[in-house]
């Protein structure tokens, strides 16, 4: 079973929207102006950046552009493969897979009812 293992939220003002979401939730944040992202963590963590609460979810947040409503990513072993079943079922390939720094490899579709959703390998 492929679980969701993390969200993204697009902003238009990254200070406005990063001070809200500290400010009203207590999330910490992290700037990555390299990747243009902001790495959201809402739960404790282990060593390596891992939620280490049972259930918890971390993410990010992003300048608002082809990602423009909250965004839940779903956790696959083999992109090319996830990216093939949604076609064939009819949803379509929003943003084809992409590298992520050493990290590993996302990609976003579009449902059957319209909804964006992420995917991600590890590396």
């Amino acid at each position: 079973m492929d679980s969701v293992v993390h969200f993204e939220v697009p902003f238009d003002d990254a200070e406005r929207a990063t001070t809200f979401y500290r400010e009203a939730f207590g999330w910490k944040l992290d700037s990555m102006p390299d990747f243009a992202y902001t790495m959201v963590t809402t739960t404790a963590t282990d060593e390596r950046g891992r939620p280490s609460e049972p259930g918890g979810i971390n993410g990010g947040m992003l300048k608002r552009g082809q990602i423009t409503s909250p965004v839940i990513t779903i956790n696959v072993e083999d992109i090319d493969d996830a990216l093939a079943r949604v076609e064939k079922l009819g949803g379509q390939v929003a943003i084809g897979r992409q590298p992520v720094g050493e990290m590993g490899f996302s990609a976003y579709v579009r449902d059957t009812e319209g909804n964006l959703i992420g995917l991600w390998q590890n590396a």
